[in-house]
């Protein structure tokens, strides 16, 4: 997290062969057996020698490639053993992935003489702190608890060598970023090799990167090329009338910072607007038969970027530009194979990644398996996120925007707090009573996260009808600037 004057994003200057598994060193050797690898996977074979170089890197690579190994095991190579401090720390978004990597981590290097510690919230400081202290060289953590330790001063960066983001694209987005500006201040007014692994470095994510990135380079697994452009598609398989739910579910999982959600009809474009609003989400639509003051205003938030999700038909999205569209959402396929293209063609822009996603239900996966035949384009199906899987996301970035709160307050408001707390135990008590505790939260995750930028007043009809009280009705991660100069003691 150095100088912001960088070249994040840009080509490979002197671009380096890949490597096998028997050129490396024989420490390495050792622990890639330890681990039972019997070679290097793509990600590794081609990011390991740049890891080992300490080049900046921004490292697209699909999850479940391989990558946490590709920056694991250079550590062996670059850290110092005999020295009992924090050389690496690893920032991850969610405490289920920092437990992922560290047991990686212990199995890869654990045996070499590196400690290794992970640092999350929801469990009890104490192991943290006793590992911290007996000098963990890698440290494996989310921003939030991390921050918590350099603010209590259990943790020290003044030695680090190494930073890495593991799943960039949310550690960047929006929920991380006031935590993730904060722990910068903790970093050294010096160099430091930062290398951030993703499946995808939409724009917004990749402008965000240069705040933490100096003169990065960019290395794409997903193509034979080194090139930051590259699209990836994905489809999920829906009944039909679970459709609008799906994609509420998708949004929370996927947490856009764009979108434009393609519908055939404009009955269909105007359904999906309505159940987004009514969600919560900042959402508008444009359809060929919008009037001329109302398409003026859509079109005007478009160009100033302040709509999050765009609902449209195909004829109304033509001629449309949107550089930082992030995510291309097709809640069905469209009638034409070529509109596919021209969809899908509105995300990955301007040397960024993106996603295409569509929804479709058994009998429209057929077309879109044509379309992908007919275009060489490689299709990933994924299963559809379950409200399970939607509560655990929530309650991360939740959790992350309340302790970034929580730690912004100054002593007087914290004494002032204080005299909820009895109301609060018992509010936590019965299940009538939680429902009190569980509306706020909603609330404010929603006012955090997803309201609009637009005041009510400027909202057609003024402000948007309330959601159906139903229990799906809950399942519906910013920018700024800073210096790593900027170093904070408490």
């Amino acid at each position: 997290m150095n100088n912001p004057e960088t070249n994040s994003g840009g080509e490979i200057r002197n671009p380096l062969e890949d490597t096998t598994l028997e050129a490396l060193p024989e420490t390495l050797r050792s622990a890639a057996a330890r681990a039972g690898w019997a070679s290097l996977v793509p990600v590794q074979a081609r990011a390991i020698p740049y890891m080992l170089a300490a080049r900046n890197m921004m490292i697209q690579a699909r999850t479940g490639s391989g990558k946490t190994g590709a920056f694991l095991l250079p550590m062996l190579a670059r850290l110092d053993p005999s020295k009992s401090f924090c050389q690496a720390l690893i920032l991850v978004p969610t405490r289920e992935l920092a437990r992922q990597v560290w047991l990686e981590a212990e199995r890869l290097i654990g045996d070499a003489g590196l400690r290794t510690v992970a640092v999350y919230g929801g469990v009890g400081y104490g192991s943290q702190i006793d590992a911290l202290k007996n000098g963990a060289q890698i440290v494996v953590g989310t921003p939030g608890r991390i921050l918590d330790h350099l603010l209590k001063r259990t943790l020290s960066l003044d030695h680090l060598k190494m930073l890495i983001f593991d799943e960039a694209d949310r550690m960047l987005s929006m929920g991380f970023y006031p935590d993730m500006q904060e722990v910068k201040r903790y970093l050294p007014n010096r160099e430091i090799n930062t290398c951030m692994f993703s499946a995808t470095f939409p724009i917004s994510v990749l402008r965000t990167a240069k705040e933490f990135i100096h003169a990065g380079e960019f290395l794409s697994l997903s193509s034979d090329h080194v090139h930051v452009t590259d699209t990836e598609h994905v489809f999920y398989i829906v009944e039909g009338m679970d459709k609008d739910r799906s994609l509420v579910r998708l949004i929370e999982i996927e947490n856009p910072s764009s979108a434009i959600i393609f519908c055939n009809t404009k009955m269909r474009v105007n359904y999906v607007c309505v159940v987004l609003q009514r969600f919560g989400y900042d959402a508008d639509q444009l359809t060929a038969d919008l009037s001329q003051a109302d398409r003026e205003r859509v079109l005007e938030r478009v160009r100033k970027g302040t709509l999050r999700f765009l609902v449209a038909t195909d004829v109304a999205a033509r001629g449309l530009d949107i550089p930082s569209l992030s995510h291309v959402i097709q809640y069905e396929p469209p009638e034409e194979m070529e509109a596919y293209i021209h969809r899908a063609g509105r995300t990955g822009r301007a040397g960024a990644s993106g996603v295409a996603i569509s929804l479709v239900n058994k009998g429209e996966r057929f077309a879109l398996e044509k379309i992908a035949k007919e275009y060489s384009i490689p299709m990933q199906e994924r299963p559809i996120p379950s409200d399970e899987d939607v509560a655990n996301i929530v309650a991360e970035r939740l959790t992350a925007l309340l302790e970034a709160r929580l730690r912004s307050r100054d002593r007087l408001a914290t004494e002032r707090s204080h005299r909820f707390e009895s109301l609060a135990r018992s509010l936590a008590e019965t299940e009538d009573e939680s429902a009190l505790i569980t509306m706020l939260l909603d609330d404010y995750y929603q006012q955090s996260l997803h309201a609009s930028i637009l005041q009510p007043s400027d909202t057609p009809g003024g402000s948007v009808p309330p959601a159906r009280p139903t229990r799906r009705a809950h399942e519906s991660n910013s920018q700024g600037t800073g210096s790593s100069g900027n170093r904070r003691r408490r």
